[in-house]
């Protein structure tokens, strides 16, 4: 039997309208990075529902659940569980009942597609042999997720992987499944600036040195950077997404802080961009008689996510047999970030990819006429508008299954007892 068979026998009988109020259950109780208590107790109530060996606080939140089903590869199946402090504005039935939080990145899909493909593989275990890894980690928006499960030993206390597998809620009309053979996420880093100016009363601004006029300046010329100093063949960006400043309108302030968000494909032109960053707010700084230099401080940061190219084709083309090869497609890399690729401390080949979840009365109604015109005008990640569509749980948990048995043993194919891969009990 084809492992696309086998991933389509198994998640043939899914609990949908099951997995579904899961799904609207995370969404309404949202929780921030480090926060995400409820949650990882929901998943790991799931994990050890279906035969995981079960444990909690792993990196501070993370949950990690672990299968042994005989001699074989070991696989990771990983999902990020936080949300963002985004005021939701979808107006769904099932929306954020946490003021100023939201779930809107689809880490609820996330979350709920790995429970899914847990339990399918869990019950289908016959069909295969090796170990399961199931990890839900906590804190991927900030980026520190990854890094504090394994400083918690995620691979000295549970078994270490051969293979790493994940997958993330993107834009698109539902059911297209975008693999990358290699770059397929960039690098993003955190920048602090802060402005030191000489503060005084708004009617005597020549007695003063005006941090806010200055870092203007500096925001104005930071637009320069990606534009006249990067070479056209490469990829970056530049955002300016915070600039704070003063108290009150008659009173000129004593500092000003610009807080920028980095996007690179190269370690090169990271660098070079941090150049033109420390050497743009110093110029601009001298030029206003700023009493002090500023502080340019580089902060979080993503790594780059580049897929191992074998291991992604491998995958690609059993989701191509689960869905139709017309479903599978290469969308080359985006500016995103992600900080899976810290799972495989340089060496453990991995596979991520993106299933696309655009409702299509959503897309219909978007304007344009191609994918490329209507992907610009859907919510996208981070939106206050991004709402998931629900059909695309049963395929989601399908992607992850596929994925995962693309890699463990075969095994003895005998369903002990008959049945179905789920339970009755299972279908509530």
């Amino acid at each position: 039997m084809t492992t696309a068979r086998t991933a389509l026998d198994l998640t043939a009988d899914l609990p949908v309208p099951d997995l579904e109020a899961f799904y609207r259950d995370l969404h309404r109780h949202p929780e921030l990075f480090l926060r995400e208590h409820r949650t990882a107790g929901k998943l790991a109530e799931r994990l050890r529902a279906a035969g995981y060996e079960t444990a909690e606080g792993i990196g501070g939140t993370g949950v990690v659940g672990v299968l042994r089903n005989g001699d074989g590869p070991t696989v990771l199946l990983r999902a990020d569980m936080d949300a963002l402090p985004v005021r939701e504005e979808t107006g769904l039935p099932y929306a954020s009942e946490v003021d100023g939080v939201m779930h809107a990145c689809g880490h609820d899909l996330h979350v709920t597609w790995l429970a899914g493909a847990a339990a399918a593989l869990a019950a289908g275990r016959e069909t295969w042999a090796g170990t399961l890894v199931v990890v839900g980690q906590p804190a991927e928006e900030n980026g520190q997720g990854a890094a504090g499960m394994l400083a918690d030993g995620l691979y000295e206390r549970f078994p270490r992987p051969d293979v790493l597998l994940g997958q993330h809620a993107a834009p698109g009309l539902a059911g297209l499944y975008p693999h990358v053979p290699g770059l397929v996420l960039s690098a993003a880093t955190d920048v602090d600036i802060v402005v030191h100016g000489r503060g005084g009363h708004g009617s005597r601004p020549e007695t003063t040195v005006d941090p806010v006029v200055t870092a203007a300046y500096v925001v104005t010329r930071l637009q320069t950077v990606v534009s006249r100093e990067i070479a056209a063949r490469e990829q970056a960006v530049l955002t300016v997404g915070r600039i704070e400043a003063g108290t009150r309108h008659n009173i000129i302030p004593s500092e000003a802080r610009i807080a920028l968000n980095l996007r690179t494909q190269s370690e090169e032109v990271r660098e070079r961009m941090l150049t033109a960053i420390r050497r743009i707010a110093k110029g601009e700084c001298l030029a206003a008689g700023c009493p002090r230099e500023p502080e340019v401080t580089v902060g979080d940061s993503f790594p780059a996510t580049v897929n191992d190219a074998e291991t992604d084709r491998r995958v690609a083309a059993v989701h191509g047999e689960v869905f139709g090869p017309e479903r599978v497609f290469d969308p080359g890399p985006a500016m995103g970030s992600e900080d899976f690729g810290r799972l495989a401390l340089g060496s453990i080949p991995y596979s991520y990819w993106f299933v696309t979840t655009t409702p299509a009365e959503v897309w219909d109604q978007a304007p344009g006429t191609d994918f490329t015109e209507k992907f610009q005008s859907v919510p996208s990640n981070h939106s206050p508008h991004f709402a998931p569509d629900l059909s695309t749980i049963p395929p989601g948990t399908q992607t992850l299954t596929a994925a995962a048995l693309t890699f463990l043993s075969p095994g003895s194919g005998r369903r002990p007892n008959g049945g179905s891969a789920f339970s009755p009990t299972d279908r509530r």
